[in-house]
Parts: structure tokens; C-alpha cells; sequence
């Protein structure tokens, strides 16, 4: 039987997995932003087209995880 995780353990893998998801949408973002293509946001409950040109910058910490 596997043994049981500890909370900081837990939180420990949370935020790795937190990390990997802001890098993957990150890199999305990036890939997007460079090829020139729109993306569908969610925003004051309607769906919202932003321009390639509109695309926020991630910030530099999770850009250099990229």
C-alpha cells in the first residue's frame, strides 16, 4: 500500500503543478502572440477576441521558465 502524502508534500506538488501550468500558458501566449494569431478570453461573462498585438507579456520570472 502506498504511503500517505504529508501536507507539505502536497503543497509542494501543488505548486509544481501550478508552475508547470503558468509556464504552459506562458508559452501558448508567446506562440501566439508571435505567429500573429487571436485568442478567446472569458471576460465580464462573455467571450472576448483579443489581437495577437493585445496579448499580455507574461512577467519575467515565468518567461524565463519558457
Amino acid at each position: 500500500m502506498a504511503e500517505q502524502m504529508t501536507k507539505e508534500e502536497i503543497a509542494l506538488k501543488y505548486q509544481k503543478i501550478c508552475d508547470g501550468i503558468g509556464v504552459a500558458i506562458a508559452k501558448a501566449l508567446d506562440r501566439h502572440r508571435r505567429l500573429g494569431e487571436s485568442i478567446a478570453v472569458w471576460q465580464d461573462g462573455k467571450v472576448v477576441i483579443v489581437s495577437a498585438d493585445q496579448i499580455p507579456i507574461p512577467d519575467q520570472e515565468t518567461t524565463q521558465k519558457i
